[in-house]
């Protein structure tokens, strides 16, 4: 009703279930809260470590633009971490704008179909296909234009909660900067048809170039089979290692997983892979711990 009558959206939060708004009108200011809103955290929360398993079976919820959003890490690691497996059924233009996160960390990965975005200082607009990812820096402006029938994205950020901000006055791209640093952190397209597999600890992985981007806070790549049956992962001293299943199927320390499968490993605590089918995939995300990188 507010935005039929001429109010825009300035912030909104969480992107997944938005439970708080502000829209404004020439003077005018209104502030939506749902009873239940969680107030936005103050700094970064502390990570509460545990391992997670998040089956496909957890139906997606309503978010902003449009989108589903489902939550592979339900609780959060004590509000340090958000990851979502995110759909859009319908495809076509996206009701978006431009907008920006105050995040330490945001990365977006294509698992079906493609969206064509925009980003700050980053040149025209281009084409995400399966495989693709971004690496979206701290506030730096970006907008999904439109998309194909079907559009599956896994998005990872932190800290869970934070704003969504519109940039009102600001024209993408905005000229072409693309050496620019945002936070200490550089925007990075990663594309997976120029990118070759390579071996990785008897399997093979597509490589990413995330921790120079993001100057060794973060690690991305995709895992395959390769020669061997089994690949045992040694401890991790970082904070969030995350997993999720692209297709295919496999079994983690004896559980098995299937596409859209989420899970998470405690760090410190090694984990194996095996009798993954010939069609496995996974993404495969670890970081550093965030206050020493911050």
């Amino acid at each position: 009703m507010l935005r039929a009558a001429g109010f825009r959206i300035d912030v909104i939060y969480p992107a997944d279930d938005p439970h708080t708004a502000i829209l404004s009108k020439d003077r005018e200011r209104v502030r939506l809260i749902k009873p239940d809103a969680e107030p936005l955290p103050q700094g970064m929360p502390a990570f509460q470590p545990e391992s997670v398993l998040t089956k496909a079976r957890a139906p997606p919820g309503q978010g902003r633009a449009g989108m589903l959003y489902r939550d592979l890490i339900p609780g959060r690691l004590g509000g340090r971490y958000i990851a979502s497996h995110i759909t859009i059924p319908g495809g076509g233009p996206v009701a978006d704008w431009v907008h920006y996160h105050r995040v330490a960390l945001q990365m977006i990965f294509v698992r079906r179909g493609w969206v064509r975005v925009v980003y700050e200082n980053q040149g025209a607009p281009f084409v995400m296909n399966e495989g693709d990812l971004v690496l979206q820096p701290p506030e730096i402006r970006h907008r999904v234009l439109e998309s194909s029938a079907g559009l599956e994205v896994i998005e990872i950020g932190a800290p869970a909660l934070h704003e969504t901000f519109a940039d009102h006055a600001m024209a993408l791209p905005g000229g072409e900067r693309p050496e620019r640093v945002y936070s200490g952190q550089r925007f990075l397209r990663h594309v997976a048809a120029e990118t070759p597999w390579t071996p990785f600890s008897g399997v093979e992985a597509q490589e990413t170039a995330m921790t120079l981007a993001t100057a060794g806070l973060c690690d991305v790549r995709t895992i395959r089979p390769g020669v061997a049956g089994t690949i045992e992962f040694p401890p991790h001293d970082g904070e969030l290692r995350f997993g999720f299943v692209l297709d295919g199927s496999a079994s983690l320390n004896g559980n098995p997983v299937e596409a859209t499968d989420a899970f998470v490993i405690r760090p410190g605590e090694p984990w194996t892979l095996s009798g993954m089918s010939a069609d496995f995939r996974l993404l495969h995300v670890t970081t550093a711990r965030l206050d020493a990188a911050t």
